[in-house]
């Protein structure tokens, strides 16, 4: 028995000789180098649905998750202070309208009075006074009714305008979308004169926007029109493709930065920060799965090759002064030889062989001495 073991172990010894390096075949395989970015799931439209009139919400016809229409009502503000402006309103345009109706009769009386003197003066039946007289008066008449009818105009605008500020209590909907939040609930008062205080928040949730920040280090090998793909980390499982979209110049942290002038200049902690900019693009989202808010791990696609001959990157040597790189090669004889190839993509983990080496092939990964 001690023999046999003797044997069996020797043998073992023997299959897994020391010297032997370690090696990985040549395959055939997709390759894509990618920069990697992390991303931010966005709608493509988000509407703040406000409010232009002042007022209590008397009701609020939509609630959290609600899918509503362009136009369809969302709530509605206590309109008493705006129905009594409107009121107003008209009771001052029917005022001068009236007005304006006397004037005209009177406007009618005084040509008549002023043609008469016209005729009689001629003929020495009236004196110049009742003459200038007329004249007179007939002139003002005109001016009266004249600065009445622009009284009406400006009536006429405020009724106008009183009546879609009545408009304003009623709150629709811009578009088609998605409650995804209600900032003012129902009761609450809202004050439009300073600022249009927002009701509630709608997306259109069928196009999802995502914005991707990239690196310093990386964004001058991205361009719009290059293929992203992206993965949740709820479906890590499932990819996502598109395009991007746009680059964008210059990183968000510009808006928040002090004019130069203005403060002294910019800190050291964000001279030291890390800048990112933000490659956008658009996928579709029919079932909804996106949702705002959501984290990306997006890959940007710089370049790819389908049945590509594939080897590990550290297996591949430092170029030389002619571009092509030093492999060893593990023959079927059990020796190590160097061999030249010429390399393509190279993503630091896999490379693609372009010419050198053949599929099947053992490369020796560095660090592995050579028998």
């Amino acid at each position: 028995m001690i023999v046999l073991g003797l044997i069996a172990m020797r043998h073992l010894l023997a299959s897994h000789s020391p010297q032997e390096p370690l090696t990985a075949v040549a395959r055939i395989g997709r390759l894509e180098e990618t920069v990697l970015a992390s991303g931010t799931i966005a709608p493509a439209r988000l509407v703040s649905v406000g409010a232009q009139a002042s007022g209590r919400i008397l009701a609020l016809h939509v609630a959290l998750g609600d899918e509503v229409h362009k136009g369809e009502l969302i709530a509605v503000i206590d309109p008493s202070t705006e129905k009594n402006a409107l009121a107003t309103a008209q009771a001052s345009l029917e005022q001068i309208q009236a007005q304006h109706a006397s004037r005209v009769i009177g406007l009618h009386q005084a040509e008549l009075a002023f043609k008469r003197a016209q005729i009689t003066f001629p003929q020495e039946a009236s004196s110049q006074a009742d003459y200038e007289t007329a004249e007179a008066t007939y002139e003002g008449a005109v001016k009266d009714v004249a600065a009445l009818e622009a009284q009406i105009r400006g009536a006429v605008i405020t009724v106008d305008t009183a009546r879609v500020n009545l408009g304003f209590t009623k709150i629709a909907a811009p578009i088609d979308g998605t409650v995804v939040a209600i900032v003012t609930p129902e009761g609450q008062t809202v004050n439009a004169v300073q600022a249009a205080p927002t009701i509630v928040k709608l997306a259109d949730l069928s196009i999802m926007t995502i914005r991707a920040q990239i690196s310093e280090a990386d964004v001058t090998r991205v361009q719009a029109g290059q293929k992203v793909y992206f993965t949740t980390l709820g479906g890590r499982n499932h990819r996502y493709q598109a395009t991007l979209r746009a680059l964008e110049p210059a990183p968000e942290s510009l808006a928040a930065e002090t004019p130069a002038g203005a403060g002294g200049g910019a800190s050291g902690a964000s001279q030291s920060a890390a800048v990112y900019y933000n490659g956008l693009f658009d996928v579709p989202n029919p079932d909804r799965t996106l949702r705002p808010s959501m984290t990306a791990e997006v890959h940007i696609v710089l370049k790819s090759a389908d049945d590509a001959l594939v080897i590990p990157s550290g297996a591949v040597g430092a170029p030389l002064p002619d571009g092509r790189r030093t492999v060893r090669v593990l023959g079927t004889d059990g020796h190590v030889a160097n061999r030249e190839i010429r390399v393509g993509i190279d993503n630091h983990v896999d490379a693609q062989v372009v010419s050198g080496l053949q599929p099947g092939e053992r490369v020796v990964l560095a660090g592995n001495k050579t028998p």
